[in-house]
């Protein structure tokens, strides 16, 4: 959490860090600003010191927001550095922020770097550091970062954000279960009120709209039938018409409009009916699923999760990514991952990682499946977690599991 902040530093003997980026979406400082609706802005922290955002004067309003002791860069005389490096924006930078360090008390020390920016801007910019500032020793962690720790677990205030992201997200998902349900069948295709066949490409416009309509954004969905449903994340084909009797799989994972706090969701539906196989297989991946919920405990490691899938999976004879890492077929995939302002953060819920653990504050997804791209079908079921205050694993995912939407205008016979 945010309050952890200070304790991280001196765990990895920071005297100070920065948040930085250009003007895209910046994890870490729409975090550390309590999602200020900012485009620029540096954000300088020393350990136990309020931190600082140098702004734009074109975003003072915006900045403020933050909650975060705020500064114009040119208050803190950007401009002037400006000046002497002719224009040249990177060695401004660098001189700038040696100038603030300095007013902020620090002279010398290690210093964290964070953010999003292109990377042969950060490239260059680390190398200017380096080389221009040797009284600070500028620290770049590669993974398992300060800023990560952080987010691991959620405060009260980003669990209640969460919360209604997902609950605006299951609406969605109810509103494409309905628009679906109200298609007309001829055979094994699917026919809106003018007797246009419907499309892929209709549905996700649907869900896109009704995501708008509630404050949140597409963030590139899943909504893949049949074979394309055998790959993971096949994002589907738009001009794909709708078919009876195939497997979509419908990974949806928007975020807050602009940026922010993400749900992720997934389900498998099959229309008007289900074949054998692909309900086999359906049948089998909830069994997974329930077997995952129960693996779960407070503080046990998350990898025992995802082992349990494992062993049952390959009891089943499916192939998965432990018995055999090249297949093509089986379970493909992780058990889940954390949510928050990433679509994928920590916790990982992985055989191959050891040292995660299931805390309280933690935002996972449960997601097993298994794909048969050449049988034609592929099985995702997903629900996004809260591992609550009491220390239960509490699912913000309640819509339905059903694998087969039945049409209220059947013209095709049930298979």
């Amino acid at each position: 959490m945010k309050s952890d902040l200070d304790r991280l530093m001196r765990d990895r003997k920071l005297d100070a860090f920065i948040v930085t980026g250009g003007e895209e979406f910046n994890a870490a400082r729409y975090y550390l600003s309590d999602g200020a609706p900012i485009t620029h802005g540096t954000i300088f922290k020393l350990v136990d010191r309020r931190a600082l955002l140098a702004c734009s004067r074109m975003e003072l309003e915006e900045a403020a927001k933050s909650g975060l002791e705020v500064k114009t860069d040119a208050e803190l005389g950007y401009h002037q550095r400006l000046q002497e490096a002719e224009g040249d924006s990177l060695r401004a930078t660098v001189l700038f922020w040696s100038d603030v360090l300095a007013r902020l008390g620090l002279r010398e020390g290690r210093v964290g770097l964070y953010g999003t920016w292109q990377v042969n801007k950060t490239i260059a910019l680390y190398q200017m550091l380096t080389a221009e500032l040797a009284q600070y020793e500028f620290l770049a962690e590669a993974e398992g970062t300060l800023i990560e720790e952080a987010m691991l677990t959620k405060d009260a205030d980003e669990i209640r954000c969460i919360r209604s992201v997902a609950q605006r997200t299951n609406d969605v998902m109810e509103k494409a279960w309905e628009f679906i349900a109200g298609l007309r069948r001829a055979g094994d295709s699917l026919l809106d009120g003018a007797g246009q066949p419907v499309t892929i490409g209709d549905v996700k416009e649907l869900v896109r709209r009704e995501l708008m309509a509630r404050g949140l954004e597409d963030t590139g969905m899943i909504f893949a039938q049949g074979r394309a449903a055998g790959f993971p994340h096949s994002r589907g084909e738009a001009d794909m018409p709708l078919r009876a009797g195939q497997t979509i799989v419908f990974d949806l994972f928007p975020r807050e409009l602009g940026g922010g706090y993400h749900h992720d969701m997934t389900r498998t539906w099959c229309i008007g009916y289900a074949p054998p196989d692909a309900q086999a297989a359906y049948d089998t991946v909830m069994e997974a699923f329930d077997i995952s919920v129960e693996a779960f405990g407070l503080n046990k490691p998350t990898h025992l999760m995802q082992e349990a899938v494992l062993d049952y999976f390959e009891g089943a004879g499916h192939a998965t990514i432990r018995s055999n890492s090249s297949t093509m077929e089986g379970y493909l995939h992780t058990l889940g991952h954390g949510v928050g302002i990433d679509i994928h953060e920590r916790p990982s819920i992985s055989h191959l990682r050891r040292d995660e653990l299931c805390q309280i504050g933690n935002i996972l997804t449960i997601e097993p499946g298994l794909y048969y791209p050449e049988r034609g079908f592929g099985v995702r079921v997903e629900d996004l977690f809260v591992v609550n205050e009491n220390g239960e694993l509490e699912s913000l995912t309640p819509f339905r599991k059903d694998l087969v939407i039945p049409l209220q205008d059947d013209g095709g016979a049930a298979q």
